[in-house]
């Protein structure tokens, strides 16, 4: 389910006796819960949820990580996955049949995710076709439908993480002459733009009005990029960095590379998540940072590293506001139902899918083992 048939789907309404409990009621209970459940219950978070969930999060980490942990995860029944449902289809296809994925709030989406649907990405492939040939190999964000994963595996292509995708487009390098980016533009643009692909052979695909976006001879192009992004990242701007640089001018400015080109050229440092988080644990006493990325996690770093002085890039920025939907209710909520003996939001792949999806995974930790 995407975000758009979320939103029209009727708004599930928790039972008003959630809203009743104080947040400390809520906690014991999740407590409670987890204890008795044992290992036969599991719950990733990603770095983006709130505190409120974090603290009960078994794992946090990014969402590959987490889903490969919850598969290593065999005695764990129920898997309640704290992220959002592209995050959960990933551990679905990873985890064993005995196991269920649960989505603590079915509205819990990714724009991004949702800007490349399998129905506009197959249009796509046809017409590249016919302009190209069969010289495309189709590379994927994990941060993607599972229906992409599968026809990124199907056509010979792979996943990639912001942490290995330079040494992926590498590799589809090896494989054929151009690639074709989804649904991130900003990491495909950022990833190739480093390893020396000059920006005027990149092309954008425009899924909306199913065109190539390119002036020129279209011969030169060597990667076709996705018309998507992150809403949160991209909205840092280049003002942010002149803004900071201005105020903080001893400052060291941190960024994700779903963050446009031009704010990552005039950064000091990009990288994932996780290098994000190493980079500043890492860091000597004393040093100033500003980091763009999700506003959840950076006020967990710097409730983290007090030694530091840690600002957003940009002040104004709100959290994720789709990972914000799994809450302390919600978790809770879809905890109690367990309990009963029932399941409910149950995130459950198709087998063809699946089997697609994971070869484009298994294409990827095969270049990573």
């Amino acid at each position: 389910m995407n975000i758009l048939e979320a939103l029209k789907t009727p708004a599930f309404q928790l039972p008003d006796s959630y809203k009743n409990m104080t947040d400390s009621e809520m906690e014991q209970r999740v407590r409670e819960i987890k204890e008795k459940f044992g290992d036969r219950l599991y719950i990733p978070g990603h770095h983006y949820q709130k505190d409120e969930v974090i603290q009960f999060a078994d794992t946090t980490g990014d969402s590959l990580q987490l889903a490969q942990q919850s598969a290593a995860n065999t005695k764990a029944e129920f898997i309640v996955f704290c992220g959002v449902h592209f995050m959960a289809e990933t551990a679905d296809i990873l985890t064993q049949d005995h196991q269920k994925v649960i989505l603590p709030d079915m509205r819990a989406g990714c724009s991004m995710a949702d800007m490349a649907d399998i129905h506009q990405t197959e249009r796509a492939w046809s017409k590249l076709q016919l302009l190209f040939g069969d010289t495309i190999l189709p590379l994927t964000y994990v941060n993607s439908t599972a229906a992409i994963k599968a026809f990124c595996g199907k056509n010979g292509g792979a996943t990639v993480t912001s942490s290995n995708a330079m040494g992926m487009v590498e590799w589809a390098f090896t494989q054929k002459e151009r690639i074709l980016f989804l649904p991130d533009q900003h990491l495909g643009r950022n990833t190739a733009f480093d390893l020396g692909i000059s920006l005027s052979d990149m092309a954008v695909w425009n899924p909306i009005t199913d065109e190539l976006e390119y002036e020129g001879d279209i011969s030169n192009i060597k990667v076709i990029l996705w018309k998507g992004h992150c809403s949160v990242h991209e909205n840092f701007t280049i003002h942010n960095i002149e803004q900071v640089r201005v105020e903080y001018p001893d400052m060291n400015i941190i960024v994700h590379p779903e963050c446009s080109r031009e704010v990552v050229a005039l950064s000091d440092y990009a990288g994932s998540t996780k290098y994000i988080i190493d980079t500043i644990s890492k860091a000597e006493t004393g040093t100033k940072w500003a980091i763009g990325t999700e506003m959840n996690l950076v006020k967990r770093i710097i409730a983290q590293h007090p030694d530091k002085e840690i600002i957003s890039l940009n002040p104004h920025m709100c959290p994720c506001l789709t990972m914000n939907r799994i809450d302390l209710p919600h978790l809770l909520y879809s905890l109690e139902t367990l309990e009963k003996g029932e399941t409910i939001n149950v995130i459950s792949v198709e087998k063809d899918i699946a089997e697609n999806a994971i070869l484009a995974l298994n294409r990827m930790l095969e270049r990573a083992n």
